[in-house]
C-alpha cells in the first residue's frame, strides 16, 4: 500500500523555530518529525512513500532521498491546493490503489498504524477529553457514520487523528469544493468514503499533534524515552550516565559531568566540565553545554549554544542561539498557574506548569540575562547583560 505523508504546512503555530527549519524537519530524538511519520508507514506495512512537499521540498528530498528504509520515495509539490484535500491532490497521479494518508507533524504508536493499514478502508481516532477542538467522528456498530468539524455540542470523545486508508476510488473524490475556512478539506473526502463504503474507526492507542512549541518538547518525552542506550562518542572516565542516553560518533563529554535520560546527544555536540544535563534533553548537532551548566528537559538544535554557568529548563532552543555567561531561563510561574505562550499573535495556555522560554534562531542573551516562563525570543534577538525579560522580542 502506498502511503501519503503530508508535510507541506509552513509551521506557522510552531513559530519562530519553523523560521528556518522546515517544521517535517524539526528534531524529536535521533531523526526528524516527518521521519517519524514515515517510520510508522513502513513498519505498518506501506511499500511506497509520497511526500506532499511545499516551501521546503529540497530540504525533505535532501533527507529522504529517493528510497528511504530501502522503500521507495516519491514527491509531490503542494503549490496553490490549499488544505489537505489539495495535499492530496497534488500527490493523485502518484497513486495507483489504495492509499494511506498520515499526517507528517503528528506522532502515532506504530501499532495502531498496522490496525488501521488491515482495516481499510479505514479513519484513525483518539479518545480526547475537549472534542470540540477537532474533527469528531460518530460511530455505530463498528463503523463510521459521520464526521463533524469543531462541533459546539459533540456527538462523541472521538477525536480525527489525521490517519486514514482510502480505496482507490477516492482519488476521483478529492475534488472537493472549497470549505469556509477557504480551504480543500481531507475530511470532506472523508464523508464521501463514509456515503459509499463502510469506514472502519480505528482506535490510535498513542497520538500527538506537534503543532506548538511544547507539543515538540512533548514529541521528545516520548521519543527519547524509546531509544536505546549507546555511546559512540568520547566519555570521560569521571562523567556519570545513567538512564537511556545516547552519544553519537564526534561527541565529547568530559569531566564530572552528569546525564540522567532519556538525554540525546548528536553528532559533534558537547557537555562542559560538571554540567548537568536532565531528561528529557535533545542537543542537537554541534550543540555546546558549557561548565556548570543545568539543562532539564530542553531541546537545544544544532549550534545552540549555553556555554557556563546557566540554567535552562523545559526550552526549546532554534539553531545558532547563543546564551551569555549566567543565563537564567525561569519555568515556574510565582502563581503556580499553567505557563502561557504567545502563537499566532495569541496568548494561549501551555497546559503545563512547567514551561520556560522558545529561542529564535541566531538569538544571543548578554551576560546574567533572565527570562521569564512563556518567553519568545524572535530571531536574531538580543538582550542586554543583566536584563530582566518578561514580554517577548
Amino acid at each position: 500500500m502506498q502511503a501519503v505523508i503530508l508535510a507541506a504546512g509552513e509551521g506557522t503555530r510552531i513559530r519562530p523555530l519553523s523560521a528556518s527549519t522546515p517544521k517535517p524537519l524539526l528534531p524529536v530524538a535521533d531523526r526528524p518529525l516527518a521521519a517519524h511519520a514515515a517510520d510508522t508507514a513502513v513498519d505498518a506495512g506501506a511499500t511506497e512513500l509520497v511526500f506532499v512537499v511545499g516551501y521546503e521540498a529540497d530540504a525533505v528530498r535532501n533527507y529522504f532521498g529517493d528510497s528511504y528504509r530501502n522503500i521507495p520515495v516519491e514527491y509531490a509539490v503542494q503549490e496553490d491546493q490549499n488544505g489537505t484535500a489539495g495535499a492530496v491532490r497534488a500527490a493523485r497521479d502518484e497513486l495507483d490503489g489504495d492509499f494511506a494518508v498520515l499526517n507528517g507533524d503528528n506522532l502515532y504508536d506504530s501499532e495502531s498504524i498496522s490496525t488501521l493499514f488491515d482495516a481499510a478502508p479505514a479513519v484513525g481516532a483518539y479518545t480526547v477529553p475537549n472534542p470540540s477542538d477537532y474533527g469528531v467522528l460518530s460511530t455505530d456498530g463498528g463503523r463510521v457514520t459521520d464526521i463533524v468539524e469543531k462541533p459546539a455540542d459533540p456527538p462523541t470523545d472521538l477525536a480525527n487523528a489525521g490517519a486514514y486508508v482510502f480505496p482507490a476510488e477516492a482519488r476521483e473524490w478529492l475534488d472537493v469544493p472549497e470549505s469556509e475556512r477557504g480551504e480543500y478539506e481531507i475530511t470532506d473526502v472523508l464523508a464521501e468514503a463514509i456515503a459509499c463504503a463502510d469506514v472502519t474507526p480505528v482506535t490510535i492507542d498513542r497520538w500527538l499533534d506537534v503543532g506548538r512549541p511544547w507539543e515538540l518538547l512533548e514529541a521528545n518525552e516520548w521519543k527519547l524515552a524509546d531509544l536505546e542506550p549507546r555511546v559512540d562518542g568520547d566519555v570521560s572516565a569521571d562523567a556519570s550516565l545513567s538512564g537511556t542516553v545516547v552519544v553519537e560518533e564526534g561527541a565529547r563529554i568530559e569531566s564530572g559531568v552528569v546525564i540522567e535520560g532519556p538525554v540525546y546527544v548528536g553528532e559533534g555536540a558537547t557537555v562542559g566540565p560538571n554540567a548537568y544535563v536532565r531528561g528529557a534533553t535533545y542537543l542537537g548537532p554541534g550543540a555546546h553545554v558549557g561548565h556548570a551548566v543545568e539543562v532539564k528537559n530542553s531541546v537545544l538544535m544544532a549550534g545552540a549554544t549555553v556555554p557556563h554557568l546557566s540554567y535552562v529548563g523545559d526550552s526549546v532552543l532554534g539553531v545558532d542561539v547563543n546564551f551569555g555567561a549566567s543565563t537564567t531561563v525561569a519555568n515556574l510561574r510565582h502563581d503556580d498557574a499553567d505557563v502561557e505562550l504567545t502563537v499566532k499573535g495569541d496568548r494561549v495556555s501551555t497546559g503545563r506548569r512547567k514551561f520556560g522560554v522558545v529561542v529564535g534562531e541566531g538569538a544571543k542573551t548578554g551576560i546574567d540575562s533572565s527570562l521569564a516562563p512563556g518567553v519568545t525570543l524572535s530571531p536574531g534577538a538580543r538582550t542586554a547583560p543583566g536584563e530582566v525579560v518578561t514580554r517577548d522580542r
